[in-house]
């Protein structure tokens, strides 16, 4: 599989600054307050052309609403594995193998107007297309 080798930093806490921490924490919490509500969309396919083809849709359709977007980030594919006997009775070594993947996208919408939403709604996805939406 590998060969074995195992890189490993070790970094001494002095090379950071309290300030430096604090700078970065208040910057993030700074974000977080900006964004008053987000749209959080997931996106799952068994194919993977049509799940990019559906995200370029949706992440179009909020661009020109003039939605700020986050993503489309790839989440890992879930790959489920079956194991089947080929024949019924008698043959036990002789099986088929079949596999199933899920692709995912996470694609997020920053502080969406009603217009935005509803256009969203609105718009017409190819089937096989398993659309979850979060406020």
């Amino acid at each position: 599989m590998g060969s074995g080798i195992k890189i490993s930093f070790h970094i001494p806490p002095s090379t950071f600054s309290q300030s430096s921490l604090s700078a970065t924490a208040a910057k993030t919490k700074k974000i977080e307050e900006e964004i008053q509500q987000r749209l959080r969309i997931k996106v799952r396919a068994y194919d993977n052309k049509i799940i990019d083809s559906s995200v370029k849709q949706i992440v179009d359709t909020a661009r020109r609403q003039g939605a700020e977007i986050v993503g489309p980030v790839p989440i890992p594919t879930e790959t489920h594995k079956y194991t089947v006997n080929r024949s019924s009775f008698v043959h036990k070594n002789a099986r088929e193998q079949y596999e199933m993947r899920v692709h995912k996208r996470l694609i997020d919408i920053l502080n969406p107007s009603p217009k935005t939403i509803d256009a969203l709604m609105n718009l017409n996805l190819p089937a096989g297309v398993d659309i979850e939406i979060k406020m």
